[in-house]
């Protein structure tokens, strides 16, 4: 099922209409099947033509433009053309036709509404006033429509043709992407039930399904545990969730930023001190390690430490002991290490700024936990989560997102990870006051700007026509490369064209993966 509402909103469809009105005046509508508008709503669509925007608010005007949409469909399933550019009685002007089929099934038609194919039109201006008129149309609304109505000679019809071409193709990719999107979200929900958390963790995804299986199997030891991933992933909610599943439980859990101090101060609190050991040291003080004794201890951010605080780490982790500042004498605890970094500290040892051998020590079992924009199926359950959260603790309704807010969602790249996600949900939640539904408009605009970028820019109103096509053609195979991963054989699938066909406009655009990846 075509979801007309949601394609209105899409940018590049946006772009294709605005070029069509802007060189042509020529206003765009959708129908499904039988001729019926689609995505159209008579107080808010904007229409370049008043005419237009009269006639479709009429029941009448809509039940001719269906039968004609039924009958050239019929015609050019006889014929096999592509499309059809015909005189729409009723108005008195032409539309252009063009149906769209997924799987050879008709869905619906892009309609193009307010020219003229033939150059001698004059006298049919007077046949548009007079029917114009016997709809209702006040002379002021009849004299600026006629104004706009204009000849598309062949070699401009050929470009109109091919941007309601991709406006329908457009249009069949995006339903298809969609539909292949939820197809894989409900073969994921059958294949893994209700488990969609753990612990404080959420996600349905396969990545996250595996972050799963892994920490069931590691907490009943007591290995090291490395967590990398960017800040934002949710590193020290799986810290947490490995003690607290652990036989330590009952022990505690001890939180450590090692980028919080300098080494000095980090010496002290990780190690503690002896009274008289430095300036201000009037009392005896336990270290974060003692303290932690028995029970776990997360070093967040350990790629952040020095190299002399390196080696101070490696005796606890080979020998379990320290020395406090001051003191000449070994402690000894019992302490399961789990550290956190956002850095790569492979690359780090190669580059001999971290060392090897505490490396090799942290690393006995290594969680990587990924990015948001590499899970992108979880934003749902995540924002179903974060607006439940905040109606539980601010009171009020609950909130629901709507679905073109979500789709921008989908489409940004989340720098910031889950955080970033749960901040712009506060926000989002805070801006819609008393509003229930959550609105796309009320986005952070970087998500707006981005979620558009990330989108298929569309062509430049600018210009020539040709150039412009060239400009929203090298867009498409720009972003469609990039999300299929480079692969032609889908991408160029998706396009309706060969691979052969592809190959060569990514040549000609310049769109190999090592020219883009600079």
């Amino acid at each position: 099922m075509i979801n007309w509402d949601e394609f209105e909103h899409i940018h590049v469809i946006k772009k294709l209409k605005q070029i069509l009105n802007s060189w042509w005046s020529i206003d765009v509508v959708f129908t499904d099947e039988r001729g019926l508008l689609k995505g159209f709503d008579s107080e808010k669509t904007v229409f370049a033509s008043p005419a237009i925007s009269y006639l479709m608010s009429k029941d009448v005007a809509q039940g001719s433009l269906a039968e004609l949409m039924v009958k050239t469909v019929d015609e050019l399933r006889m014929s096999q053309n592509r499309y059809s550019i015909r005189k729409w009685d009723l108005a008195g002007f032409d539309v252009g036709i063009f149906p769209i089929y997924i799987e050879n099934d008709l869905v619906g038609c892009v309609m193009g509404l307010g020219f003229f194919k033939e150059p001698e039109f004059g006298h049919r201006l007077e046949e548009i006033r007079d029917r114009l008129a016997a709809f209702g149309c006040s002379a002021d609304v009849i004299d600026k429509s006629l104004s706009k109505l204009r000849y598309v000679d062949d070699q401009e019809r050929q470009h109109f043709v091919e941007l309601c071409e991709l406006v329908a193709q457009e249009i069949i990719t995006l339903h298809l992407e969609i539909t292949s999107r939820e197809n894989r979200i409900k073969e994921l929900n059958k294949e893994l039930g209700n488990r969609f958390k753990y612990d404080n963790m959420i996600g349905k995804s396969k990545m996250m399904q595996s972050l799963y299986a892994l920490l069931d199997k590691i907490k009943g030891a007591d290995s090291t545990v490395l967590v990398q991933g960017e800040n934002g992933t949710g590193k020290e909610l799986i810290a947490k969730s490995i003690h607290y599943n652990s036989h330590r439980k009952d022990r505690a859990f001890v939180i450590q930023n090692c980028s919080a101090f300098n080494d000095n101060l980090l010496e002290s609190e990780l190690f503690g001190h002896i009274k008289g050991s430095f300036t201000g040291a009037v009392r005896d003080k336990k270290g974060l390690f003692e303290m932690a004794d028995k029970g776990t201890f997360f070093l967040d951010e350990i790629g952040d430490t020095s190299p002399q605080m390196q080696v101070k780490l490696l005796r606890v982790l080979q020998e379990g002991t320290f020395m406090p500042v001051g003191s000449t004498e070994m402690r000894k605890v019992d302490v399961r290490i789990i550290a956190a970094t956002n850095k790569n500290l492979r690359e780090m040892v190669e580059q001999g700024t971290f060392r090897e051998d505490l490396y090799y020590r942290l690393n006995v079992i290594n969680i990587r936990v990924p990015p948001l924009r590499e899970r992108k199926e979880d934003i749902p359950l995540l924002v179903e989560f974060f607006l439940q959260r905040i109606s539980e603790t601010q009171g009020g309704a609950k909130r629901v997102i709507t679905k073109r807010a979500l789709e921008k969602l989908y489409d940004y790249v989340w720098p910031g990870n889950v955080r970033e996600l749960q901040n712009e949900m506060e926000r989002l939640t805070v801006l819609s006051g008393e509003e229930t539904k959550l609105m796309a408009e009320l986005l952070s605009p970087k998500i707006l700007e981005t979620a558009d970028k990330n989108k298929v820019q569309g062509a430049r109103l600018q210009g020539k026509l040709k150039d412009a096509l060239e400009d929203l053609e090298r867009e498409m195979i720009k972003e469609g490369l990039r999300r299929t991963g480079w692969n032609k054989s889908k991408l160029a699938k998706e396009l309706g064209i060969s691979r052969a066909g592809l190959i060569m406009k990514v040549e000609k655009y310049g769109l190999d993966k090592r020219r883009m990846a600079r």
